[in-house]
């Protein structure tokens, strides 16, 4: 791709993605995505922050040729992890004067998962500062977002945030400027609910420090850069705070359609109690997806059969998920049936360790659904309705 321009003297110089599918053999990637690297031209000095992905790394170096780069003083490493710093080693050596910008954190990563000269380290502090000529980059230690090492890097003059992962998007685009503002916003959203969300109290107080910053233009590492940085701001401020919405996220798994005739009746109860309900049916679910519902949803009803004696796998799945992105539901519950026993409804309630909803009573049958069973999934419905009216978000 071009070296192309955010502001006199900045430059966007990473690679997009158009191809890759699957991010950490985990996080489907519908959109691609991209590895932001900025480069920074002072009057005396000039700055990498960031590389690349090392699958990415030739089109780094090319743009940094099509710049006519001769040299490079520091190299910014805001985040250890491959996909922004797994071309630093090349980058070490293409310009051995340069110092690698860490923090205390990072220090030891880059050198553990790099392999790079712990001599070359530049360690930084929060607020620290450097001067290029003209143009300051000033160093905010971030650290859980989402790496207990990230920091962020703020060119002071022009007001222009390198933010990292934060507000980062898996989104590949020929455009350096966000366009498509629905689209991106959902692919933020998306990638807030995969990768940010665990950490949205440790957000929620980097914010605090970032609003006092005059911020212009936000460089995130993944997806396109902001102009206009308040879309992604609100966005943000929406989904790390507290509220929930009037909405039931319901990953089910079915082997007999027992399990999936009560999630339908579910789903049928709620919306006669005018309640938003999301099902997933997690064969053919893709997790982005149901990681994107979970953001707001003050309910989560799992749907699962028993298989041999607990819950079937791809439940347990979406169960550890949920317990492992920590959203902010406010109420849980199970669904299912079983044939000759077992403890599946325990088993699920022992997954969640890290998030602490109110468990609803559950509905789990033997065999198919008859009447009085789904009059039991109506109550639930009706418990549900009760519970969003007591905290406010019902009509």
């Amino acid at each position: 791709m071009a070296v192309r321009e955010i502001v006199p003297g900045i430059y966007a110089v990473g690679a997009p993605d158009f191809d890759r599918r699957l991010f950490d053999s985990l996080i489907p990637l519908p959109n691609g995505t991209s590895y932001n690297a900025y480069l920074v031209r002072g009057e005396k000095k000039t700055a990498l922050v960031d590389t690349v992905d090392p699958a990415k790394e030739l089109d780094l170096v090319t743009n940094l040729v099509k710049a006519r780069i001769e040299s490079i003083d520091y190299i910014v490493s805001n985040h250890a992890e491959q996909d922004h710093s797994g071309s630093l080693p090349m980058m070490a050596e293409l310009f051995p004067r340069a110092s690698i910008v860490v923090n205390e954190k990072s220090k030891d990563l880059v050198v553990r998962l790099l392999d790079v000269d712990p001599n070359r380290l530049l360690v930084v502090r929060d607020g620290d500062t450097l001067d290029l000529g003209r143009k300051t980059l000033r160093f905010l230690i971030t650290p859980w977002v989402h790496w207990p090492e990230t920091m962020v890097t703020y060119a002071v003059e022009d007001r222009v945030l390198f933010s990292c992962d934060l507000f980062g998007t898996h989104y590949a685009d020929s455009s350096l400027f966000m366009e498509d503002e629905r689209e991106v916003y959902s692919s933020a959203k998306r990638y807030y609910a995969e990768i940010m969300m665990p950490f949205r109290t440790n957000i929620a107080e980097h914010m605090q420090k970032l609003k006092d910053l005059p911020i212009s233009i936000i460089a995130p590492s993944h997806g396109p850069v902001y102009s206009r940085p308040e879309i992604i701001l609100s966005a943000y401020r929406e989904w790390i705070s507290d509220d929930v919405a009037d909405e039931v996220v319901v990953p089910y798994v079915s082997m007999h359609g027992s399990t999936e005739k009560m999630v339908g009746h579910l789903c049928e109860a709620l919306l006669e109690r005018n309640i938003r309900v999301k099902p997933f049916n997690l064969p053919s679910t893709d997790i982005g997806e149901l990681a994107m519902a979970l953001v707001d949803a003050a309910t989560v009803v799992i749907g699962t059969p028993t298989v041999l004696f607990g819950p079937h796998p791809e439940a347990v799945y979406a169960t550890y998920l949920f317990n492992m992105l920590r959203p902010k539901t406010r109420f849980l519950s199970v669904i299912g049936s079983y044939g000759w026993g077992g403890n599946t409804v325990e088993v699920l309630k022992g997954m969640v360790t890290r998030v602490k909803p109110e468990l609803l009573e559950p509905v789990y049958i033997r065999g198919a659904p008859l009447a009085a069973d789904l009059k039991k999934v109506e109550e639930l419905a009706d418990t549900i309705e009760r519970k969003h009216r007591e905290i406010g978000i019902h009509a």
